[in-house]
């Protein structure tokens, strides 16, 4: 299965300096945020490649310029072999933008509540020149909401008319106009009900499963990952610290703050399985520890970890799991 999505060395920096006269009074230095720093993966075709961490970590960010939205301080993000970010590639970008798609967290603010919810579907149709003439238009609509378990006749609603996850429905529905096969998922869940999750899960593996579509899925609920994603990739602040398949990672977690993660979810088959119990906040990314960012929380921490950052290898950045037998 060939790649899809290729991301390569992502890196990305913003400065967050107080003003020019601030400083000067204050007489203090610019101040940098790395929110991602060197992240590298790999999406196949037809595969849901996710993203998890607590908040801060870099996710969205690292979404964000997967997409375009966000251009990379450093490291380049390719699509179908079309870089994201070099000008050269500009008229092949252009042709590329139909096939990719978001769903975001929010599904009360990333609708327009002035249109009517057949023309917010109609949106990428008309802006792709996908089809022509309004019938065509309306009955096409009429179909994406039917694929997302609507009915043709809520077109003609405003998105206020509808439940959290109706209008995620029409999100999805929205993402799919424009005959994407790439979609990034911002937490497309994370706002609804539990109950309603489910349903939004479902129906998001259907779609793939129908009409062969990738995801890149970004989650701070690894209950709802393991429910989506084939491979999973753990980062803690702005950096990838474990890359494996989804069974894999939770059933034999390696890095120490996967295994945390993994103990904050319900054990609802009473495996009796080891936790390690969540302790400590993610340090300030503007002045991030030195060593390995995660040692002031890790359990196994030894002098190393302290000093330098440990590098990707075999899928774990860790020093503790990494380090040669004695």
């Amino acid at each position: 299965m060939t790649a899809l999505v290729q991301a390569c060395d992502l890196r990305r920096v913003f400065d967050v300096s107080k003003p020019w006269l601030n400083r000067v009074i204050e007489r203090t230095p610019r101040e940098y945020l790395t929110a991602v720093d060197r992240v590298s993966f790999e999406i196949k075709r037809g595969e849901t490649f996710a993203l998890v961490g607590e908040s801060g970590s870099g996710k969205s960010t690292v979404a964000r310029m997967v997409v375009g939205l966000l251009p990379p301080s450093a490291g380049d993000v390719s699509i179908d072999g079309v870089s994201m970010s070099d000008p050269r590639q500009a008229a092949a970008r252009k042709a590329l933008r139909r096939r990719i798609q978001m769903i975001f967290q929010d599904p009360y603010a990333s609708l327009n509540p002035r249109l009517r919810v057949d023309d917010i579907i109609a949106e990428p149709i008309r802006a792709f020149d996908l089809i022509t003439g309004a019938r065509e238009i309306r009955s096409r609509v009429g179909e994406l909401l039917r694929l997302v378990g609507l009915h043709p006749d809520d077109g003609v609603k405003f998105p206020h008319q509808f439940s959290g996850g109706q209008r995620q429905r029409i999100a999805i529905a929205r993402a799919l106009a424009s005959e994407a096969d790439f979609i990034v998922c911002d937490e497309p869940t994370s706002a609804l009900d539990v109950s309603v999750q489910a349903q939004i899960l479902n129906l998001m593996r259907d779609l793939q499963d129908r009409l062969g579509l990738t995801y890149l899925f970004i989650s701070h609920n690894l209950a709802v990952v393991r429910h989506m994603a084939d491979r999973i990739g753990v980062m803690y602040l702005g950096r990838i610290v474990e890359l494996a398949d989804g069974r894999e990672l939770f059933s034999h977690p390696r890095m120490p703050y996967t295994r945390m993660l993994l103990g904050a979810v319900p054990d609802l088959a009473m495996s009796g399985r080891a936790r390690i119990a969540v302790s400590g906040e993610i340090p300030n990314p503007i002045d991030p520890p030195r060593g390995c960012t995660f040692h002031p929380r890790c359990p196994d921490v030894f002098d190393l970890c302290r000093r330098e950052v440990p590098l990707l290898i075999d899928g774990v950045a860790c020093h503790a799991v990494n380090r040669p037998a004695p």
